[in-house]
């Protein structure tokens, strides 16, 4: 439940339960915070030194996810409007422009299908959720959106601007989907996210992660990738090539690492605040970012963050800048996009790490996906367009076109997967799964403990400390 392109959303506030300032009352009498949201945080980025903004930067994204949290919560009181008169017209809002050539052909399809005109919009990954929370708090929102972090959605799913599709999806829409994605599609009772029980999104895409590898700058093949985290670091430092990461990845990539020794159910019991963020497995995780700064082969010596972190990594990847990086599956539509005439690179899973106890396995993600808003104008017929959307014609334009996994099993199964999606490929058959996923406070705490490691500011003793105070605090 963690895809590319997020935003510095994931505070200890993030939530819509919380306690919010109380609105100003307007002429009616009805509480109302006046738009554009007087609260609402401006959006950071690190700057070149984030050791001296470290504890400022926190400050701001938890206080400013305070009121972005209360604003969503007053702002799905109410309707986003009546249905307009004539030809129907639906809004579809799209988070990921590796997919956007693929969505926008099969809503034209459509269109000329049913008569149902689809207008895609594309934000792009770093202001898409800006510009959705922007929408929410006016009540403005699209008929359908893009899902794809579980811990990101969750506010809108909350302040009720998601259909409940559980009553389709056991009508026999289910069929279109592989028993993993609709797992990890649900939201349990007594999850760690609070949002009622029920399916409010489903996804055409399946996600794993790993690495992308240049061989030109790197001398790795795959053919003969590295057997090891630590044969990975070494051949590495041989080319003097460099790897990158995204703050905004890090919790990925430790959940990643550390299943080289825990189960998919001490990493769930870890995640639910059952178990401790300081056992061996967390602890071995976050070492391997410590040795990637020792061998000298991380880009920059830093872990780059702030809005775009992750757009910006993919982009030094696919501009032949950057010898390896980690990211998921969808990266490969991103590459698509960013530069056709590059196609010499290959994926590959994590490999196993020194004195691991189980082989590694990819946290298990839905990816690129819909979401329907029940007050809009058209519920019915952004419903009946998103089954369509989701069918396994459709769902083959997309993994043709956009080269992504499809959330169809017999299409998965079948598919001829391009060979830089082959080691992504690989991840699905024992990828996690699972209904849970970190708690907002919990990747805030992950993501800025990571760069303060490799900077040398903090301890793994001391990050693990850190990141079970955040747990604690939700769990």
């Amino acid at each position: 439940m963690y895809p590319e392109g997020e935003w510095p959303a994931g505070s200890i506030h993030n939530r819509i339960d919380d306690i919010a300032p109380r609105p100003p009352k307007n002429a009616g009498g009805i509480e109302e915070w006046p738009l554009p949201h007087s609260r609402l945080p401006k959006v950071r980025t690190m700057g070149k030194n984030p050791s001296a903004r470290g504890a400022r930067r926190r400050t701001i994204i938890a206080a400013g996810s305070l009121a972005i949290a209360g604003t969503l919560a007053l702002a799905g009181c109410s309707s986003s409007g009546e249905p307009a008169a004539g030809d129907v017209g639906l809004t579809f809002m799209n988070q990921s422009r590796g997919q956007e050539a693929a969505l926008t052909q099969l809503a034209q399809q459509y269109t000329k299908k049913t008569g149902v005109k689809v207008t895609v919009e594309t934000p792009g990954p770093a202001d898409y959720l800006p510009k959705l929370q922007a929408k929410a708090q006016s009540r403005s929102m699209p008929d359908i959106y893009s899902s794809f972090d579980a811990s990101q959605m969750a506010p809108f799913y909350k302040a009720g601007w998601a259909m409940d599709l559980s009553a389709e999806l056991n009508a026999g829409w289910s069929k279109n989907f592989s028993p993993a994605v609709l797992t990890m599609s649900t939201f349990k009772e007594g999850n760690n996210l609070g949002v009622k029980p029920g399916v409010y999104s489903v996804h055409w895409e399946t996600q794993t992660y790993g690495f992308l590898i240049n061989p030109a700058l790197t001398g790795m093949s795959s053919k003969n990738p590295p057997a090891t985290t630590a044969a990975f670091i070494d051949a590495l430092a041989a080319k003097k090539a460099k790897f990158s990461i995204a703050a905004s990845q890090t919790p990925n990539i430790i959940q990643a690492l550390a299943s080289n020794w825990l189960t998919d159910a001490d990493i769930e019991a870890t995640l639910n605040g059952k178990s401790s963020w300081k056992q061996d497995g967390w602890r071995n995780a976050f070492q391997f970012l410590v040795d990637l700064k020792k061998a000298g082969v991380l880009a920059n010596d830093s872990i780059p963050g702030g809005q775009g972190d992750h757009p910006n990594v993919e982009s030094s990847f696919f501009t032949k800048s950057m010898g390896a990086i980690f990211d998921a599956a969808p990266g490969i539509s991103v590459g698509l996009r960013t530069n056709p005439e590059f196609e010499d690179y290959f994926s590959m899973g994590l490999p196993k790490a020194p004195g691991s106890v189980h082989d590694p396995r990819s946290p298990g993600v839905p990816g690129k996906g819909a979401v329907i808003n029940p007050r809009g104008g058209h519920a019915k017929e952004a419903l009946a367009f998103v089954k369509w959307l989701t069918e396994p014609e459709q769902q083959a334009v997309f993994a043709k076109t956009a080269r992504i996994l499809p959330s169809n099993p017999e299409l998965l199964a079948g598919a001829d997967i391009p060979d830089q999606l082959e080691g992504f490929a690989a991840g699905v058959k024992d990828m996690q799964v699972m209904s849970t996923t970190f708690t907002p406070d919990v990747i805030t705490a992950i993501r800025a403990e990571s760069q303060r490691l490799v900077l040398g500011e903090t301890t793994v003793d001391d990050v693990l400390t850190t990141i079970q105070a955040a747990q604690d605090r939700t769990s």
